[in-house]
């Protein structure tokens, strides 16, 4: 089983000051490789077809609405599941969480793997980062600790990935960011995407 990760929004919570309202992580679940391998397939043969160049990175805040739409139209055709948390900051009142942002993301990142329906087991968890040595380690440490045990294994691994040069961690990004402007309903386009992929969602938390 392999699983990408990547979130939209940001960790802060001065909305006021520009934060975003909503955070959301997603988790592309694979069963089989296989599966996997074929959706990047797709996804590098789309690029392919809108005469993009390989360094061409699918991100959801910078395509337009028209590369959003064919992107999530091709990929829907391929075998895999999605499963996310969504934050609406507003509800959020615990202050570790609100002053930490790398507390804030690992709690959330926690949450999401650990509560997944026994539908994640022994996976390969690859995730969007280039960060700080001493904060994945950080990271690995708190997601073995609450993820795997003698009776429960959830986490296989876990490996950062470079987005630039990884086409399942830019999925990732391209449903994470579907998702958010559908909870967040403040552009013309906010009901746009999510419908398009709307049968591979397993399950969508909306966290209080």
């Amino acid at each position: 089983m392999l699983v990408f990760i990547d979130e939209s929004g940001d960790a802060g919570f001065k909305v006021q000051k520009g934060s975003t309202a909503f955070f959301v992580i997603t988790l592309i679940v694979f069963k089989e490789e296989i599966h996997a391998e074929e959706t990047a397939l797709a996804i590098k043969k789309l690029r392919i077809k809108l005469k993009k160049s390989d360094k061409f990175e699918f991100k959801f805040n910078k395509c337009n609405k028209r590369i959003r739409t064919q992107f999530l139209e091709e990929v829907k055709k391929n075998d895999f599941k999605i499963r996310a948390i969504v934050i609406n900051k507003n509800l959020i009142y615990k202050t570790f969480l609100r002053i930490n942002k790398e507390k804030f993301y690992n709690f959330v990142l926690r949450q999401v793997l650990e509560h997944n329906n026994e539908t994640i087991k022994n996976a390969k968890v690859r995730l969007d980062g280039l960060g700080e040595k001493a904060f994945k380690k950080e990271l690995s440490t708190y997601l073995r600790q609450y993820l795997n045990s003698k009776t429960k294994k959830i986490m296989k691994n876990l490996r950062f990935r470079d987005s630039k040069k990884d086409v399942l961690i830019q999925l990732a990004d391209m449903i994470a960011g579907s998702l958010r402007r559908d909870f967040e309903h403040n552009t013309n386009d906010w009901n746009v995407y999510r419908k398009i992929i709307k049968n591979k969602e397993e399950d969508i938390w909306e966290f209080k």
